[in-house]
Parts: C-alpha cells; sequence; structure tokens
C-alpha cells in the first residue's frame, strides 16, 4: 500500500475550517479549499480527495502546500501573480504619438511598428496597443481632392436636395460613363479557391479591346439602366439620353445628375435638351464625383464581375456586364444619401481649414 498522506491539523485549525465550510457567506472556492485540508488531515490520499470534493489531484497538492506554508489564513485568498512588465509611463505613451504625428523615421516617409520600437526602445506589442488605443495607423493614406469650382456650395445643395427631398411627379437618374473597361483574358488558366489556399490568376493578360458602360440610376428604386458603346463622345451620350427617353414614363420629367464632362455639355446636346424640356441636367462640382451615386454603382459592378473577369472578346465583356444589370435589377436596391449639403460643406471647410493651418 502507498503511502498515507496525512497532515497535521491542529483543532484550533479544524474548528476554524469547519466554521467556514458551515458558513453560507464563505465563498465556494474556499469551502473547497477547507474540506480538501479536513480530509487530508483524516489521512485520506490525494486521490481520495479529489474525488469527493470535484477536483483534481495537482488542485489537492497545491492546496495542501499552501496550507503547510500559511495555515488557514492562506486558503482565504488566491495566490499572488509574478510581477509583469511594468506599465507604460503616460510620458512614454505621449512621447510615441506625438512621434507618429509630428516626426519621420529616417530614409522612410512614415513609421512602422518595428521603426518606431527601434527608436523608442519598447517591444513591437507596446507600440501597436498605444497605435490602437489611439487610433493612430501610420500605414494607411487616403486620397483627396478639394474642388475649385465656383459655385461649389450652389451645386452641392442642388445634387443633394434631389437625394434628400426629390421634386414629384419626376424621376432623380444619376448619370454617367464608365469609360474604358477593357476585355481583359488571362494568359493561363489559374488554379479555383481551395480550403487554407486563395484562388489563382495569372499578373499578365491579353487586350481584347475596351468598351464603355453608359449607366442612369434611379436613385429611389436602385434600378440601373445601361448600355454599352464603343466610344464616349457627344453623339454616344446624346444615344444614351434618347435610350433614357425611350424607356422611362413620358408623364414624368427627369432630373439627370451628370458630372462635367465636356460631352454633357456639347451644342448639340443643348440643342437636344431644348427639344425635350422634361429633361434637367443637375452638374456636380468639378473634382466631386463622389456626389454622384452612380459610382457607387461602378465601384461595384467593378469589384464584383470585371476586375476579376476573364473576357475574350468586347462582346464577352459586354455581355458580362448586361447579365450583372439583369440580375442587379431583379432585386434592387438603392443607396441611402443620408449626409446633409450644410454637413458636406462643414467637412469640406474644416478640411480647407486645416490643410490652410499646416501650410
Amino acid at each position: 500500500m502507498g503511502k498515507i498522506e496525512r497532515i497535521e491539523v491542529p483543532a484550533a485549525d479544524r474548528d476554524r475550517l469547519e466554521s467556514l465550510v458551515g458558513d453560507r457567506n464563505t465563498s465556494q472556492k474556499v469551502v473547497w479549499r477547507a474540506r480538501i485540508v479536513l480530509l487530508a488531515g483524516e489521512g485520506l490520499r490525494a486521490t481520495e480527495v479529489a474525488g469527493r470534493v470535484g477536483t483534481s489531484t495537482l488542485t489537492v497538492r497545491r492546496w495542501r502546500r499552501r496550507y503547510a506554508q500559511a495555515g488557514v489564513d492562506g486558503l482565504l485568498k488566491d495566490a499572488t501573480r509574478p510581477p509583469g512588465r511594468k506599465p507604460l509611463t503616460a510620458a512614454v505613451i505621449q512621447r510615441v504619438v506625438d512621434m507618429t504625428l509630428h516626426e519621420k523615421p529616417p530614409r522612410a516617409t512614415q513609421w512602422s511598428v518595428r521603426s518606431m520600437a527601434a527608436v523608442t526602445g519598447l517591444s513591437h506589442t507596446s507600440v501597436q496597443r498605444i497605435w490602437h488605443a489611439h487610433g493612430l495607423k501610420p500605414h494607411l493614406v487616403k486620397t483627396f481632392k478639394l474642388s475649385t469650382d465656383k459655385p461649389f456650395v450652389e451645386k452641392v445643395q442642388d445634387v443633394v436636395g434631389l437625394y434628400l427631398d426629390p421634386p414629384d411627379k419626376a424621376l432623380v437618374l444619376a448619370v454617367d460613363e464608365k469609360s474604358q473597361i477593357q476585355a481583359l483574358d488571362r494568359t493561363q488558366p489559374g488554379l479555383p479557391l481551395k480550403k487554407g489556399r486563395a484562388g489563382t490568376m495569372t499578373h499578365d493578360y491579353k487586350r481584347h479591346g475596351t468598351t464603355t458602360l453608359f449607366a442612369a440610376l434611379d436613385v429611389a428604386t436602385g434600378t440601373v439602366l445601361g448600355t454599352c458603346m464603343k466610344r464616349h463622345r457627344h453623339q454616344e451620350f446624346l444615344r444614351f439620353l434618347r435610350v433614357i427617353h425611350r424607356n422611362t414614363d413620358k408623364r414624368l420629367d427627369l432630373h439627370l445628375i451628370v458630372d462635367n464632362y465636356a460631352t454633357h455639355k456639347h451644342p448639340k446636346v443643348k440643342a437636344w435638351l431644348e427639344k425635350h424640356p422634361r429633361f434637367h441636367l443637375h452638374f456636380t462640382p468639378t473634382s466631386a464625383s463622389w456626389l454622384n451615386q452612380v459610382e457607387r454603382f461602378f465601384a461595384l459592378i467593378t469589384q464584383e464581375r470585371i476586375r476579376r473577369g476573364a473576357f475574350t472578346s468586347v462582346p464577352d465583356l459586354e455581355s458580362a456586364i448586361m447579365d450583372y444589370l439583369e440580375h442587379h435589377n431583379a432585386d434592387p436596391r438603392p443607396f441611402v444619401w443620408t449626409a446633409s449639403a450644410s454637413a458636406i460643406l462643414e467637412k469640406v471647410a474644416r478640411a480647407k481649414q486645416a490643410l490652410e493651418s499646416q501650410h
């Protein structure tokens, strides 16, 4: 037989332990520890104690040792953990933030975790935590361009007004051309997506020509009227205006949101519009294509159908585009414009002020 794992429990300790077990206010974990010591004091082996208490033999031996070292008081609190790294001081954190915002690393245009850690003597994870806490992402940059259009305010108010408060008995259509869409075919077949591996496609391709997608997004319903043409001159724009005219209710006025491309202002286009007074063109400011909702649709079709497609000819590409339009219109969902004109203008004003303060 194995050695009996008895520990000596003086009468005073036993009374105190039994009191802890019987007290409703004692936490459950302290009750378990007290029972472990009481049973061990009766000479039960660790395996027997573990079975009765419902824990592991490792836990039984741990609390036997704790009692032997610190008595009953040692059972009432958890062991303190070894000290970890000292927390970063506010001064150190502020230094990292200031360097990230106002300084550049040697031989680089932006900080990386490694370069900041090397300069400050901090760990990579410390730098990452500081950047995350302060919303700093020095590896990212966004492009922008502020419009210099003199009637910028008036145009923003006009276009946003159509989105937020469209006129009665009228359609609001966001219209534009997505030009130079290339029919690209890959030089070799790629591998399909599989578990643990991304799909592949060759980086080189064969060019088979280009097409232009003319599209009119119905702001209210999300449906898109579109057609592909070889070029995008004023002649093609006129053809598309006629397509819109044929495919919309003649009793409704049409408010078209367009950009400042020269074809939209061609004399022949103006002459046609004068003969069709239900057409009203609303121009976005220069360098402000983000105001035209159809640009969001162009981003979708590019991401979902064109960018990773393989097309053996222009007709093949155009067929794919029209198929996408058909599926889109089967379950259209309009984009919901929420920003007011005043909110947009205030944001632009803040951006200009911030830029001017830097120069």
